[in-house]
């Protein structure tokens, strides 16, 4: 039997069709399940499953086969580094709602031979010879954002030099190496995993239903994905055009990619579809090594992310809030605690909307992270009440969110490297497009430039849009301890604090951490508006947003924090809170312990 489908991290409020289907799966579920619960565990919560225990290597990502091509990688000598690409090109396939060589990448490795961590920027950029108003006269008169699917929302594509940038620094095996599992799968053929079989079928109802509003060319993606409708769980899916691709990366490396026969092939395509980008454009493009930034939370715990343009700041924002209340001191399904958690997710986006962009253009104020910042935003927290609005903090700005479907996966090997990866299309699959003969869909990142001239997220030529995507690291003590991270555009930076304090503040073991019931704030400011208070600004915009809670939140929870102000909705189908993956390190015996999450078909197996 197929199973209800929905598609990917999209938030039920930004979904026209999401909140049928969200009734469908729950209603679905429900006669599934007969109202029976969980069984009983010797260990732990009877809700969870144990984490993942080996020594030599480990490996979790959203699919199984993908996690079995990372660890024959790491068998045949190759480093967490080659795993975790091997890993990626293999869910490119495997999980197409999720992420592909059409999208962005970003990374955090540590090197167990510096002792470092070493952050990698692979977002690509708007074509160089658009500007905002050339932009904005092909959008039409009255438009406020940027459109989801077509040529406007394209950006370079940077994952593919993002993975020979991490190799050429970290890699021990050849890329064609790397790039073989993927490519003779796409010849082969996998069975459909049944998660990522939802995520095709309300992918394709998306896509259909968007063509009304901004007609684009589906061919090629139903061609590749959709020939006789979304495959079935089980079913075999083959995707020759990718394994095609892939094999002139493995041969021609990255120059292939953004300067030889696939570039040329991309970049005819979307001229045709009425694109401004050039070959130049992609022949430009490279990734960018950034610092790692870490914020101290308690008990010798710290969180690491990466700088903007991507969102990661906010979780350490996020952080620095929440140390100043011990929220050990309530249960963890409180509504104390979720209440301190949701309004520091709003005091932390405030700031996101007004400040996140492409450094290159608007550097973040460098106040966003310090504890007396931090102190100042939480003093504004009323432990009582949900506060109606949040204002960004009175930081000077340079002069000058939404939802995503996105891959997470976490590597680690014998010598002690740690890689925490993620990978992302951004809106669906993408924004719809795919260049002939190729096998992967474009990203539609784009979507998140505002149109705002005075925004520093504002669309430039050759500009980087605000990210949503973000890889996570936890270090204990000052040592490697967590490689982690959650997907689903603004659940990620909510979904890594949430598990920072279920570790921290409550115990919780690896899997636990993941599997514990989460909330989801939506809602408040985008780094997509138009400056508050500008002439521009004139979207209604719901400054308090809506709180989504899985079911596992006690009902008097519910209730409590609904007496409190906030508005509270059950979400029972597990989308909207991300996908979990994360392996630690025990610095004494160099054991690793993997977990994966619940909510996908994924993986976490070591040896």
């Amino acid at each position: 039997m197929r199973l209800i489908s929905l598609m990917g991290a999209c938030v039920l409020a930004a979904c026209p069709v999401a909140a049928q289907d969200a009734a469908n799966v729950a209603d679905t579920t429900a006669a599934a399940t007969q109202g029976i619960g969980p069984g009983a565990r010797p260990v732990g919560a009877d809700w969870s499953r144990s984490p993942v225990v080996a020594r030599e290597g480990m490996a979790a990502t959203a699919h199984p086969l993908a996690t079995q091509v990372a660890l024959d990688i790491l068998k045949a000598g190759g480093s967490a580094v080659d795993a975790a690409i091997a890993a990626n090109a293999a869910l490119g396939l495997m999980e197409p709602t999720g992420n592909g060589i059409g999208g962005d990448l970003f990374a955090i490795v540590y090197d167990p031979a510096t002792g470092h961590l070493h952050g990698i920027n692979g977002s690509g950029r708007s074509p160089a010879g658009q500007t905002l108003e050339q932009l904005r006269a092909r959008l039409g008169d009255g438009a406020t954002s940027i459109p989801p699917v077509g040529p406007l929302p394209v950006t370079v594509p940077g994952t593919v030099d993002a993975w020979f940038a991490l190799h050429d620094r970290f890699g021990k095996l050849p890329m064609a190496d790397n790039l073989a599992p993927t490519i003779r799968y796409a010849r082969e053929g996998h069975p459909v995993a049944p998660v990522i079989e939802m995520y095709l079928a309300r992918a394709l109802r998306s896509y259909e239903a968007r063509q009304e509003e901004h007609p684009f060319d589906f061919a090629n993606a139903r061609a590749t994905w959709f020939a006789d409708g979304p495959p079935a769980p089980g079913e075999i899916f083959r995707n020759p055009d990718l394994a095609d691709t892939l094999e002139r990366i493995a041969a021609g490396g990255r120059d292939e990619f953004y300067e030889g026969e696939t570039a040329r092939i991309m970049v005819d395509y979307l001229r045709r579809q009425g694109s401004a980008f050039t070959l130049a454009d992609f022949a430009a493009h490279e990734s960018e090594w950034v610092d790692v930034a870490c914020v101290a939370y308690r008990d010798g715990y710290e969180l690491c992310e990466l700088p903007p343009n991507s969102q990661g700041y906010a979780a350490l924002q996020m952080v620095n809030i929440l140390k100043n209340v011990d929220l050990a001191q309530w249960e963890r399904g409180s509504a104390q605690v979720l209440h301190y958690i949701t309004e520091a997710k709003r005091l932390a986006f405030a700031d996101v909307a007004r400040f996140y962009a492409d450094p290159d253009f608007a550097a973040a104020p460098a106040e966003l992270l310090s504890e007396e910042y931090g102190r100042a935003r939480f003093a504004l927290i009323d432990p009582e009440r949900a506060t109606p609005a949040f204002a960004a903090g009175d930081l000077v700005a340079p002069q000058l969110e939404g939802p995503g479907d996105t891959t997470y996966l976490t590597v680690a090997d014998r010598d002690g490297m740690m890689v925490s990866l993620i990978q992302s299309n951004y809106r669906g699959m993408g924004g719809g497009l795919v260049a002939d003969g190729l096998g992967f869909m474009f990203q539609d990142r784009g979507e998140l430039f505002s149109l705002d001239p005075e925004h520093p997220n504002a669309y430039a030529p050759a500009k980087r849009p605000f990210h949503t995507i973000i890889p996570a690291f936890v270090k204990k003590d000052g040592k490697p301890f967590m490689s982690f991270g959650l997907m689903g555009g603004g659940m990620q930076p909510q979904g890594h604090v949430q598990v920072l304090v279920n570790l921290v503040d409550f115990g919780m073991n690896l899997q636990e951490a993941g599997d514990a019931a989460r909330l989801m704030h939506d809602g408040g400011r985008q780094p997509t508006d138009a400056l508050a208070g500008s002439a521009a600004d004139s979207m209604a915009v719901d400054d308090l947003g809506t709180l989504f809670v899985e079911p596992g939140i006690p009902a008097a929870t519910v209730e409590a924090l609904r007496a409190m102000g906030h508005k509270v909705e059950i979400e029972r189908t597990g989308i909207p809170f991300g996908g979990y993956q994360a392996i630690a390190r025990d610095p004494e015996s160099g054991v690793y312990t993997g977990a994966t999450e619940m909510r996908k078909d994924g993986q976490a197996s070591g040896y």
